[in-house]
């Protein structure tokens, strides 16, 4: 069975600041890492060669959400990268899930935003006009995922237990907003540790402020991929 590993979300806004992120682990640590919107942008697909070049795995973290064709076209180009997984908005539809999967392919994991873990209730409720409860929400995006055939979804780790019970057990649930325990929210509202993401069977978890701003960050790492390894 593969060694699971927290992925990091290398939110930098440049390549240099993320080889003196990574310079901080051994060569060896071949990591999972997510490079989202802010990095991408401003480095483009040579970032990804790079992390390629290095080992690490990568979580392509950009949220495609457009008209059905676009979205195939640019995973097509995705596909070329070699990324291990990336994603798209559940809100864009079926036909435009469906579309991503025919772009990206079979050799990565495409996987749906349901809601954003900084999205409270009362916010989904006045900005977006989605008048169910959130939880109702998040299964209902995850089931139209399951139907366009993605492999799974993004989600609040409170969310799994209820996503995976109205799709399918294999469905993966990839959960941000992992803290640890004790540590500062930020600006996330649902969030767990890694325990208790591993107890109620998340298959992924994301980790960014508590590994990127910490004064040992291979040590914060190694610490976090301990506990959530060992409750999995």
């Amino acid at each position: 069975m593969k060694e699971k590993r927290p992925i990091i979300a290398l939110d930098f806004a440049s390549k240099g600041e993320v080889q003196s992120f990574l310079e901080q682990f051994p060569a060896h640590e071949k990591l999972y890492v997510k490079v989202g919107m802010e990095l991408y942008y401003a480095e483009g697909p040579s970032i990804i060669s790079y992390l390629k070049d290095c080992g690490h795995s990568i979580f392509l973290d950009i949220k495609l959400h457009d008209i059905p064709n676009t979205v195939e076209s640019a995973m097509r180009v995705l596909a070329k990268l070699g990324v291990d997984m990336t994603n798209v908005h559940a809100a864009g539809g079926v036909e435009m899930m469906k579309a991503a999967r025919r772009g990206l392919g079979s050799e990565a994991v495409l996987i749906a935003v349901t809601q954003l873990t900084s999205t409270s209730e009362e916010q989904m409720r006045a900005d977006q006009n989605i008048q169910t409860s959130l939880q109702d929400a998040v299964v209902h995006y995850a089931q139209k995922a399951a139907q366009a055939g993605l492999d799974g979804v993004v989600c609040s780790a409170h969310e799994v237990a209820l996503i995976k019970g109205a799709t399918r057990s294999d469905f993966v649930c990839l959960t941000p907003g992992i803290r640890p325990a004790g540590d500062d929210l930020g600006d996330q509202k649902r969030v767990m540790t890694p325990a208790e993401a591993a107890r109620i069977g998340s298959n992924y978890i994301v980790v960014g402020r508590p590994v990127t701003r910490a004064e040992n960050p291979y040590q914060a790492y190694l610490a976090i991929k301990e506990e959530w390894a060992q409750h999995s």
